[in-house]
């Protein structure tokens, strides 16, 4: 039976802190998870381990937290993670149809990749900006008040910028 190899994974000296800081409080878990994949954009194997071993708590519990809160990502997010709010206000104004026409438009579904690297669509929760439904959120930029006629020309810019 061949065992299997974890490389190492470096992290940040702040985020070293941070942890260190974090390390005695409650809820550490999730505040460390949220501060790792800030830094790391998602939580690959090798960095739950590592939280693991430095909060000293099992790899189970770790996982557990991950695959519980839908924000954690297992996977690495194209550099451009197109977040289409499905809260109310967003799914009755058409955010559904904002997931189809991007699915189409970048030829790949919900959470996935890419080919080129750019691209992922995700499906969140209300991000709180229900007088702007429907909407998308890209790297942190709000695009409101959104048809479909309107998501060629934000690829067209995230393209552009590279």
């Amino acid at each position: 039976m061949a065992v299997e190899t974890v490389e190492e994974i470096k992290f940040s000296p702040e985020l070293m802190a941070f942890i260190s800081d974090w390390k005695k409080k409650p809820g550490n878990l999730v505040m460390v998870l949220h501060k790792v994949q800030e830094e790391l954009g998602f939580l690959p194997r090798q960095a739950a381990i590592k939280v693991s071993e430095l909060l000293e708590v099992p790899l189970a519990k770790v996982y557990g937290v991950i695959t519980f809160y839908h924000f954690f990502k297992r996977t690495k997010p194209g550099k451009y993670n197109i977040q289409v709010c499905m809260g109310t206000a967003c799914y009755l104004k058409g955010g559904d149809d904002l997931i189809q026409e991007l699915e189409t438009l970048l030829g790949v579904p919900l959470n996935i990749v890419t080919e080129d690297g750019l691209f992922s669509i995700e499906s969140v929760r209300c991000v709180g900006c229900c007088g702007l439904a429907p909407l998308v959120v890209i790297t942190g930029e709000v695009y409101g008040k959104l048809g479909k006629d309107g998501l060629p020309a934000i690829i067209a810019e995230c393209r552009n910028k590279g």
